[in-house]
C-alpha cells in the first residue's frame, strides 16, 4: 500500500467522524438540559460506567468531570456486578455508556441502579434501547457508520460518545462558574499547575535585591547599582515611590547620545513611565505582558510603593512558558 493510499484512508476516517459529529450536533435536545440538571442537583458523586471501548471513553469522561468541578469516578460494570455496586449511593448520578444500549454487563446493572434510587444518564446510539428507556435522561450518540471499512470497529461511535462527554463537561463547567484557579487546584503538578497557580509575588525580587537610587544620583553611580544587582535595570525612587526606571535599553540609547554619565543625574535620562504590575497577578499573565511589550522586567508595586521586581528569566526558571 502506498503512502498516498494511507493518507487517503486517514482523510476518509476524518471525514466520516467529522460528519458524524456534525449530525450529532443537530440531535441535541432537552435531554441534554435534563442531564445537566441531574448532575448540577446531585448531592453525591457522578459514577461513570461502560464496557469495552465505551468503558475507555467513560474513564476519560469521569476524569474530565473530576478535574472541572464535578466529583466523578469510573466503575467497571463487571466489577460492579461482583461487589463494586457498593460504591454507588442513592445520592449519586450514574452515567452509563453503551453504543447499542444492550450490552449485558451494563443492562444487568439498570434494575439495581433504579432500585437504589440513583439517577441515571444513558449514552447510547439507540433511543429505543434498554439503557435509553431506563434512563432519567438519554444522550443520543448514534452514528450512521463507523470509520472502520468493515463498519465494525468502534471508531466514529466512540468519538461521538467522547465529544458528548466533553460537551457535558464544558456545559457543567460553565454552569458552575468554574475558575482557572479551581482548575489549577486539581492540576497542581507540572507546568500546567505552575502556569495557573504561580503569582508574581511568589518569584519576584524583594528587599535588598531591588536596585534603587534617588533621582539626584549621578548616572555613573546608578550604573554601579544597576550592575551590582544584576537585573539589567535600576529603579529611581523617592520615599519608596517609583519615580522612574533606567534599563539596559536606556543605557544603550544614552551611549548613542554620548551622555556624560559622570555629570548627569539619573533623573534626566530615566524612563518616567515604567510598566508596573501587582504581586497578585499570575506569573503567566506577567510573561504575556512582557512578551507583548517586548520588555524583560516589570516593577511590582502595591499602593504606589515598590515591593519587588520580576524578570522574565525568573518566570521561565519557574517553569511558566
Amino acid at each position: 500500500m502506498s503512502n498516498s493510499q494511507n493518507i487517503n484512508n486517514a482523510k476518509r476516517t476524518f471525514d466520516i467522524e467529522i460528519k458524524a459529529l456534525q449530525a450529532l450536533s443537530n440531535t441535541l435536545d432537552d435531554q441534554f438540559d435534563r442531564a445537566c440538571e441531574l448532575v448540577l442537583n446531585c448531592t453525591g458523586r457522578v459514577v461513570v460506567t461502560g464496557m469495552g471501548k465505551s468503558g475507555h471513553i467513560g474513564n476519560k469522561i469521569a476524569a474530565s468531570l473530576a478535574s472541572t468541578g464535578t466529583p466523578a469516578f469510573f466503575v467497571h460494570p463487571g466489577e460492579a456486578s461482583h461487589g463494586d455496586m457498593g460504591m454507588i449511593t442513592k445520592d449519586d448520578v450514574v452515567i452509563a455508556l453503551s453504543n447499542s444500549g444492550e450490552v449485558t454487563e451494563v443492562v444487568s446493572l439498570l434494575p439495581l441502579i433504579k432500585r437504589l434510587g440513583a439517577k441515571l444518564i444513558g449514552m447510547s446510539g439507540n433511543n429505543s434501547s434498554s439503557l435509553a428507556l431506563a434512563s432519567d435522561a438519554h444522550l443520543y450518540c448514534g452514528v450512521e457508520q463507523e470509520a472502520c471499512p468493515l463498519n465494525l470497529a468502534p471508531t466514529a461511535s466512540t468519538t461521538a460518545a467522547l465529544v458528548m462527554g466533553d460537551a457535558l463537561t464544558v456545559a457543567l463547567l460553565e454552569a458552575r462558574g468554574f475558575t482557572a484557579e479551581e482548575f489549577a487546584f486539581s492540576h497542581p503538578g507540572g507546568s500546567l499547575g505552575r502556569k495557573l497557580l504561580l503569582k508574581v509575588g511568589d518569584i519576584m525580587h524583594t528587599g535588598e535585591s531591588i536596585p534603587v537610587v534617588s533621582p539626584s544620583t549621578m548616572a555613573s553611580e546608578s550604573l554601579v547599582e544597576m550592575t551590582r544587582k544584576s537585573l539589567g535595570l535600576v529603579t529611581i525612587q523617592e520615599n519608596n515611590q517609583l519615580i522612574g526606571l533606567f534599563t539596559d535599553g536606556d543605557l544603550r540609547r544614552a551611549i548613542d547620545n554620548e551622555t556624560d554619565f559622570k555629570n548627569t543625574t539619573i533623573e534626566t535620562i530615566m524612563h518616567k513611565s515604567p510598566v508596573t504590575i501587582s504581586a497578585d497577578v499570575l506569573a503567566a499573565q506577567a510573561l504575556y505582558q512582557m512578551e507583548t511589550l517586548k520588555i524583560t522586567s516589570l516593577i511590582v508595586v502595591e499602593e504606589s510603593a515598590v515591593v519587588g521586581v520580576v524578570h522574565m528569566h525568573d518566570i521561565l526558571r519557574a517553569g511558566v512558558a
